[in-house]
């Protein structure tokens, strides 16, 4: 069942027609492989070349780049039918909307020729290494070094829960290769972690496919680096000037992170309430349906309050970023409002599937797992709560 919504204003007639594409391709290609990709951990690495083959990788980058020529809101619809197709294992958010515009902004000409038309076209697998065992939010205290060799940098050091882990053969490095305490000596560098067969680079190690409460078809997992050799060409920005500079670059680029997390708790709280509808309407209880009763009524028509307010909040943050008007605050309250909401409509949602919303055989179910997430990663919301105090 698809529930009414206001039009998003940033929408275009080429957005809807996207918006219709992926849908129809998610839920006829995708949707039935989705429980095979749960069991497995992962979807796999033919995914990533099925996904650009069809367009979905890298909408927002520029044509002559192999991109889809697009904005950011070409990237909005697809998470938005990806939340809604419940799809949370496919990391094409992270890849084609946080990796790929580090590049696009931060790169050198040749590194963006080198790159992001093989991401595109789903050749090369992005992820960002920046959590540590003893670091999350907190991005000064990163650990991990990358020491000068000559024209390479030796990059030594651990890195946890990073997205598209068992994927990825692309990697920005979020390191140290200064000696300078907190954000100073941190720079960005882009390790090309597989060799032209597949396997892997002397030095680098990918750890445990991570299990987690929810996300289970998504590779989050361990990264291990143990001297591995790295251009110095690939210093994001180039050998010369850039070093140094990877924590400004991480903050100009966190903003559009945190959007994309609240884009996905809206498409799935809309899923959650256009499925909860739909069951409370079949299902019997006391010889009527359970719609019939006027909590049921009462709790939905709340819910569906809430998630048309989170709507209009992020198509107004999507509204802002577009014109480049986003700043760190606001993404962060949007961030933080929406993934804290998300969770509450989830559990109200399956509340009124009872004993089967806690099976994992109904969508709800994995949807209210998936949730609790977004209140940690991109940054926890204490964090995003204290940085927007900051402006106040």
């Amino acid at each position: 069942m698809t529930l009414p919504l206001f039009p998003s204003a940033w929408m275009t007639d080429e957005h809807r027609m996207l918006q219709d594409s992926v849908a129809r391709f998610f839920r006829e290609r995708w949707v039935p492989r989705a429980a095979a990709w749960r069991e497995a951990g992962l979807m796999g690495r033919d995914t990533w070349l099925e996904a650009g083959a069809t367009g979905l990788l890298c909408a927002a980058m520029p044509e002559e780049y192999g991109g889809g020529g697009g904005d950011f809101g070409h990237e909005a619809v697809i998470l938005l039918e990806q939340a809604r197709a419940n799809l949370s294992g496919f990391g094409g958010g992270l890849h084609s909307a946080i990796v790929a515009p580090y590049i696009l902004h931060h790169g050198t000409d040749e590194q963006k020729q080198r790159w992001l038309p093989k991401m595109a076209r789903g050749e090369l697998v992005g992820a960002i290494a920046m959590t540590e065992p003893g670091t999350g939010s907190d991005l000064q205290g990163v650990r991990t070094q990358a020491k000068r060799d000559g024209d390479d940098y030796l990059i030594s050091g651990q890195k946890v829960f990073i997205t598209n882990g068992q994927n990825a053969n692309l990697v920005i490095v979020v390191c140290r290769t200064g000696g300078e305490a907190g954000a100073r000596g941190i720079s960005l560098l882009v390790a090309e972690v597989e060799n032209e067969d597949g396997s892997l680079r002397d030095g680098f190690r990918r750890g445990r496919n991570l299990d987690k409460i929810g996300m289970k078809a998504q590779d989050t997992s361990e990264l291990f680096f143990d001297g591995l050799r790295v251009p110095a060409a690939n210093l994001l920005g180039g050998a010369s000037g850039a070093e140094g500079q990877g924590f400004f670059q991480l903050m100009q680029e966190l903003p559009q992170e945190r959007l994309i997390i609240a884009v996905s708790t809206i498409g799935a709280m809309e899923r959650a309430l256009a499925d909860t509808v739909t069951y409370t309407k079949e299902r019997q209880a006391f010889g009527k349906a359970v719609w019939d009763f006027q909590n049921t009524r009462f709790k939905l028509a709340e819910v569906q309050s809430q998630v048309l307010a989170a709507r209009a909040t992020v198509d107004a943050a999507i509204q802002a970023h577009l014109r480049g008007e986003l700043d760190a605050a606001r993404a962060a309250l949007v961030k933080a409002w929406c993934t804290d909401l998300a969770c509450k409509v989830m559990d109200e949602c399956l509340q009124l599937f009872g004993g089967y919303g806690y099976m994992m055989e109904y969508p709800i179910a994995e949807l209210y797992a998936d949730a609790r997430v977004a209140r940690i990663y991109g940054g926890t919301n204490e964090i995003m709560k204290e940085l927007a105090s900051r402006f106040m």
